[in-house]
């Protein structure tokens, strides 16, 4: 059936660029330049959603207030009419939605991160709200006042605690904050802002063994300190809009992920952590 669907709209084009019936777009490149496309957008916004379009695009506004920015939406596995309500709001010159089936935070930020085409790239979620733009000036500020920062957390710094349960690995996340920025061992999603020139050359990826979500964000974060990098936190001033996704659709499933994720950042890391946490102190005495 598909076949013959497909040859019945080939003769239709072709009968429409004959007669020359087809409605003309009337687009120019004066009317494409004007709307402003960006080569090489200062910041890239993601956001991962799925079924909150509504909170999406309560923060579209806000997030427009960036100038030299480009906003990519993550609709992951959504309900069509979430779907179609994103790609109603999303107008603009610099405004991308890509549609992905399930396949949750692991993987469908490391795409883009390959993707965007921004030096700092925010990482957020479709339960953030945000004050107005100077959480984003704050950290494009800390980015260059600390060139080797690879990785800024705006909501919570942690120090992680490698440990054994009924002789099961695991690991503690411990908050780690202090004034209004400091260095961490790790921080989580979201905001979290992404040099992405050190995510290119030395990070290379977000770690799909992990995949497709929980604690891959923590093994980053290590990640970059192992590679002589630095992870930082700020108070970016977020609050929460909902209920977080992982926490409203996947409690088994985040639980099941937990218990297969927890040893695997024990083997690769627990031998690095103390190192690790020493850094950490001696740029915080220095600040």
């Amino acid at each position: 059936m598909s076949s013959i669907l497909l040859q019945l709209n080939r003769l239709r084009l072709a009968l429409l660029k004959r007669t020359g019936l087809a409605q003309k777009s009337g687009r120019t490149y004066a009317a494409w330049q004007a709307k402003g496309h960006l080569e090489h957008p200062l910041v890239s916004f993601v956001i991962q959603s799925h079924n909150k379009s509504l909170e999406v695009c309560h923060i579209l506004s806000r997030l427009r207030q960036t100038p030299e920015a480009e906003i990519i939406v993550i609709d992951d596995g959504s309900s069509l009419s979430h779907t179609l309500r994103l790609a109603r709001a999303l107008t603009g010159a610099n405004e991308y939605l890509l549609r992905a089936n399930d396949l949750y935070e692991n993987i469908t930020y490391d795409r883009c991160l390959h993707m965007v085409r921004g030096r700092y790239v925010c990482l957020l979620q479709d339960d953030d709200d945000m004050p107005d733009p100077s959480w984003v000036l704050r950290a494009l500020e800390l980015f260059r006042e600390h060139p080797d920062m690879a990785i800024l957390g705006g909501c919570e710094g942690r120090d992680i605690n490698f440990t054994k349960k009924d002789g099961r690995k695991t690991y503690e996340a411990r908050n780690a904050m202090q004034g209004t920025f400091c260095f961490a061992m790790s921080v989580n999603r979201a905001p979290m802002w992404v040099d992405r020139i050190w995510f290119t050359e030395r990070l290379h990826h977000i770690d799909y063994r992990f995949a497709p979500f929980q604690s891959d964000d923590y093994e980053l974060c290590l990640r970059a300190w192992s590679e002589g990098l630095q992870v930082g936190w700020y108070d970016a001033g977020f609050t929460s809009l909902s209920a977080g996704g992982m926490r409203l659709y996947n409690n088994a499933f985040t639980r099941e992920m937990t218990e297969r994720n927890a040893p695997l950042l024990y083997d690769l890391y627990v031998h690095r952590v103390d190192d690790i946490r020493r850094k950490v102190s001696e740029l915080n005495a220095g600040l």
